[in-house]
């Protein structure tokens, strides 16, 4: 593990006994903050900062699985991409940045990890309205791995209700820029909720499908598969699952995916950093086809964890 200046000073941490954290209120995971490597319960930002007063943000997450960061490049690429649109600036680049995350996962000791990369536009000494007078605040954190689906949940498929909630037009938010933009996602959340269901799809402003909270969604029909192309993120397991389809042979497109062309699909899955490939097998109480997880999912499902073994697609952590 490198201990650069260009990384901060690697402060040195107490035994797990120490360290005085509550289990219920924080991860076991290393934080990094204003140059100094931290237990999780001891990373903090202000009040005052407007990333927490205006989500005035932009993050990203990659995981760690095997000792292994999957496809890390492509998450630095949507990170930087996201501070030069935001007008932000932080005092590292990709490869400062890159040596902070392999840190922070290196010192949790994590072999499976969430890792969060992000700044927030800060706090103004004056308490200014300007956002150009705001400090822009860097900061990183390693956790344990956690999924959007649950072991059960992998195993039978989700069940997923969709929402009548619309989620930000892109004319107003890029969604290209990551962000914490998620009240409508939240709702959205709470609608599945009081309907029986484990988590949500909400709505774009045409009443197509988009996304929910935290992944995208695939549909498959006929053997061909779809996903809805505006106002969603692009996820970096979207794009995974584009490119393993290219190497399968199935055919794959961006495109408008209507409510009915969801619940009428042969196969349904959704994908995220937060799990990677899982499936959906019920839609508003209604199986998907025979509510069976689907071969072409199952198929994809084997083929991205598979490649976390390939050097082209995983690079490993330097632990001490």
């Amino acid at each position: 593990m490198s201990r650069s200046a260009a990384a901060g000073s690697i402060v040195p941490l107490p035994a797990l006994s120490d360290r005085h954290i509550d289990p219920h209120s924080y991860p076991d995971g290393i934080a990094f903050l204003d140059g100094q490597y931290l237990p999780m319960s001891q990373a903090k930002i202000s009040v005052l900062d407007w990333g927490f007063l205006h989500s005035d943000a932009t993050y990203d997450t990659v995981h760690v699985w095997n000792g292994s960061f999957f496809r890390l490049d492509l998450h630095l690429d949507r990170f930087f991409g996201g501070l030069e649109k935001l007008r932000m600036t932080i005092p590292f680049d990709r490869d400062g940045v890159s040596e902070i995350l392999h840190n922070c996962v290196a010192l949790s000791g994590h072999r499976a990890a969430y890792v969060e990369m992000l700044c927030t536009r800060g706090a103004s000494p004056t308490f200014s309205r300007d956002p150009r007078q705001a400090v822009n605040r860097f900061m990183a954190f390693a956790v344990p791995f956690g999924s959007v689906a649950n072991a059960e949940q992998l195993r039978r498929g989700l069940h997923v209700a969709i929402s009548d909630k619309v989620r930000i037009p892109p004319a107003s938010i890029d969604p290209a820029i990551k962000n914490y933009h998620w009240l409508d996602l939240v709702r959205g959340l709470y609608d599945a909720y009081d309907r029986g269901a484990e988590t949500a799809l909400i709505l774009d402003f045409n009443g197509n499908v988009a996304e929910g909270p935290g992944f995208n969604v695939f549909c498959v029909k006929d053997g061909r598969l779809s996903t809805p192309a505006i106002g969603v993120l692009p996820g970096i397991t979207r794009r995974t699952v584009f490119d393993l389809c290219a190497e399968e042979g199935f055919a794959a497109a961006a495109a408008d995916v209507s409510v009915a062309a969801l619940k009428g699909a042969d196969e349904v899955f959704i994908t995220s950093t937060a799990g990677g490939i899982m499936p959906v097998t019920v839609i508003d109480g209604v199986p998907v086809a025979d509510g069976k997880i689907g071969a072409i999912t199952s198929r994809l499902m084997a083929l991205y964890w598979q490649k976390h073994d390939d050097p082209a697609w995983a690079s490993p952590v330097r632990y001490p």
